[in-house]
């Protein structure tokens, strides 16, 4: 009776191990970094968008309506890359906005006008500096070699926005550095 029990544990034990190689295999985890890193550009970009889409809406100035354009095009691409490049590589992207993210939107929303405009483009400047710093700092550390392969892709289209939003907010009336 004892070899017998012995034995249904190790024939248990191997069932249950056969059963985890393979997902913790088809898992390929992510490194921590790596995940802070898909995490804070997803959201960074979603917001992005969302204060783009009231720029569309509630500028006053055309050009402000275009960067607002341009940011809509150019970080929805980017975002749906960044989702398609982090499936299957478990990591959770987030879908809506929280915090202070959420709250920068909803400040905006109110606003409408040439308020809109300098409180926008503000915005703007304020996370592309981030935003390049950012990716920066991703690409020297980010050990996935897709994710830091979209790093690379996208750190010019960062930086041009940046140079653009320099641009539109002078046009405003920011001053910029």
């Amino acid at each position: 009776m004892r070899k017998g029990f012995v034995w249904m544990a190790l024939v248990s034990l191997f069932a249950i191990a056969s059963l985890s190689v393979p997902a913790f295999a088809a898992g390929k985890g992510l490194a921590r970094a790596d995940k802070a890193f898909v995490k804070s550009a997803a959201s960074g970009g979603m917001m992005a968008v969302q204060m783009s889409e009231l720029a569309i809406k509630n500028a006053a100035s055309q050009e402000v309506k275009d960067f607002g354009q341009a940011m809509v095009t150019d970080h929805g691409k980017a975002n749906d890359e960044l989702k398609s490049i982090v499936t299957g590589k478990d990591v959770k992207v987030p879908t809506e906005l929280k915090g202070m993210q959420k709250g920068k939107v909803d400040k905006l929303s109110k606003l409408s006008g040439q308020e809109f405009d300098k409180k926008y483009m503000q915005a703007m400047l304020k996370d592309h500096v981030k935003d390049v710093a950012k990716f920066k700092k991703a690409a020297k550390n980010v050990k996935d070699p897709e994710i830091n392969a979209f790093i690379v892709k996208t750190l010019p289209t960062l930086e041009q926005h940046l140079a653009n939003a320099k641009e539109v907010a002078k046009k405003v009336g920011l001053e910029t550095k």
